[in-house]
């Protein structure tokens, strides 16, 4: 026999994990918490489309690690959801997995006792058990779809999902974004180029035929039908922002020239507040004075925001992190948050219901 080893050689072992399934079996969606879910795809679906005149608003931390944080901080959003519901659809930031440049934590699913430990199937368990719980709030969640295999673990429970500025133009990412049962925006690339994202935008709205893992942990070929609620996310990049009345103009020109419509999400953190918390409100009111300019492309706005201001390092004793703070990019606080809702509510609400969209269907791109 052959004893010459050629495979996993660099593989230090194996865990098998519980299958998607079976998770969902142990962790049962309320019917609730479904509807939470369906009627949140719907509204943003509605915005997109352009038959419902609210802008969308993703909010929320730049990602998840604390548990107990994240819910105290939904049940203050969901009272201000509430409140500004005839203007804005506010959708809770709820991110499990970190991409890296380099190396570095990776996110409440790869690591959740933040120890190394890399115990995912607890991560698995413990982040579904939080997006069901905020779906009971009554609260819609959005993700970045970072691993391919998540989603079949969580996405039943998502209204809307990310592709980030360094997966945009992967094509593992283009394919499962155009399977996804939520809208889907895609950021343009990390140095502010927009072709790599429009190109995904005529990717994924196509159907695909990938290799993936179904609902039993099978490894499978996957067929899409295209996603055509997919759309661009302007995150500035290469050291710029692009988020003023001149680059959404530009950007508005490339979607309609190759009949993408002209849906645009301006990220008011990254590069386009140069990662400062303290531009993320300038940003913001950027966007609604175009909007009150006469824009028609606008359709939404990501703000990076927790319980308190800022961000922290991970401590070598977990004990003396901070609450509510981010630990990784800087966030602004509630009452910063509260303060820009609020008056990007009042500053659009009497423009947005008159405001006419592009003329060319949605549909076109289906």
């Amino acid at each position: 026999m052959n004893q010459i080893k050629m495979d996993d050689i660099n593989v230090l072992s194996e865990e098998t994990l519980i299958n998607p399934e079976a998770l969902k079996q142990v962790l049962p969606a309320s019917e609730q918490a479904l509807m939470t879910v369906a009627k949140g795809r719907l509204a943003i679906k509605n915005i997109l489309e352009r038959q419902d005149h609210r802008l969308l608003l993703i909010i929320g931390p730049c990602s998840i690690h604390d548990a107990v944080a994240a819910m105290d901080y939904a049940k203050k959003l969901k009272a201000l959801a509430d409140e500004v519901d005839d203007t804005l659809f506010l959708v809770m930031r709820v991110y499990f997995e970190k991409p890296r440049t380099t190396v570095g934590w990776k996110g409440f699913i790869n690591d959740p006792l933040m120890n190394d430990s890399f115990n995912i199937s607890e991560g698995l368990q413990q982040g579904r058990k939080l997006l069901m719980d905020l779906a009971e709030l009554g609260l819609p969640t959005s993700t970045e779809a970072l691993d391919p295999v998540t989603p079949q673990y969580l996405q039943d429970l998502i209204s809307w999902s990310a592709i980030g500025a360094r997966t945009t133009e992967s094509q593992t990412h283009r394919e499962m974004a155009s399977g996804l049962s939520s809208a889907v925006g895609f950021k343009n690339g990390t140095d502010g180029n927009l072709e790599v994202a429009i190109n995904a935008l005529q990717s994924v709205s196509a159907p695909h035929r990938f290799l993936g893992i179904n609902h039993q942990g099978e490894v499978a070929v996957i067929h899409t039908r295209g996603n055509r609620h997919a759309h661009i996310v302007l995150r500035g990049g290469g050291g710029k922002t692009n988020y003023d009345a001149a680059h959404v103009k530009l950007c508005e020109q490339l979607l309609l020239r190759v009949g993408i419509p002209a849906n645009i999400m301006i990220d008011c953190s990254h590069a386009n507040s140069n990662k400062d918390p303290a531009q993320q409100p300038l940003v913001m009111a950027n966007a609604s004075d175009q909007i009150l300019a006469g824009n028609r492309s606008i359709i939404g706005l990501m703000v990076e925001s927790n319980l308190h201001w800022g961000n922290q390092s991970m401590p070598q004793d977990l004990n003396d992190l901070k609450y509510g703070v981010s630990v990784t990019d800087a966030c602004v606080d509630w009452t910063t948050t509260e303060s820009m809702v609020r008056e990007l509510r009042d500053k659009t609400k009497d423009t947005l219901p008159s405001r006419t969209p592009f003329e060319m269907p949605l549909d076109r791109t289906a």
